[in-house]
């Protein structure tokens, strides 16, 4: 799902909780940080987007998204391995990625650093504290951020 397909991606959210999903998209948009996201539903479709194979294999890969919203658990290739594929790859690794998810488990967090994340959010219940957070964040890695001209 393409919320504007003929644009260039600014974000890409890695989302399999429809619920989750919905919260992100919401926080946004009310921002109006919504406009160029695309949505993967797992941990393949996530790589298959930023690799530029399987079914976006049309796609230029070389406009990588400007963030990378990343939840763990994920279905086919869990958050780890998606994290440890891109920050892996030297065409890849500069774009940062925000691990968004519910694990409080120490491992997680300790593994998602060793592994390059720029940040670990865990996801508050609070809906309106989730959406503050996602909003921060968009602004944050959007309009804040400078990010290397790779």
């Amino acid at each position: 799902m393409n919320e504007n397909p003929g644009h260039e991606v600014e974000i890409l959210l890695v989302e399999d909780s429809a619920d989750d999903l919905d919260l992100t998209l919401r926080a946004l948009r009310k921002m109006n940080l919504a406009n160029h996201i695309q949505v993967a539903r797992d941990g393949a479709e996530a790589l298959d987007f930023i690799f530029g194979r399987g079914d976006f294999s049309g796609r230029n890969a070389g406009r990588k998204p400007k963030l990378v919203l990343l939840d763990l658990k994920l279905p086919k290739v869990d958050g780890l391995e998606v994290l440890r594929a891109v920050k892996g790859d030297p065409l890849t690794r500069s774009i940062p990625i925000v691990v968004l998810t519910s694990s409080k488990e120490q491992s997680d967090v300790v593994e998602s650093y060793q592994l390059g994340v720029n940040s670990y959010i865990v996801k508050p219940v609070n809906f309106a504290q989730f959406a503050e957070s996602v909003q921060n964040l968009g602004l944050y890695w959007l309009l804040l951020n400078t990010p290397p001209n790779v």
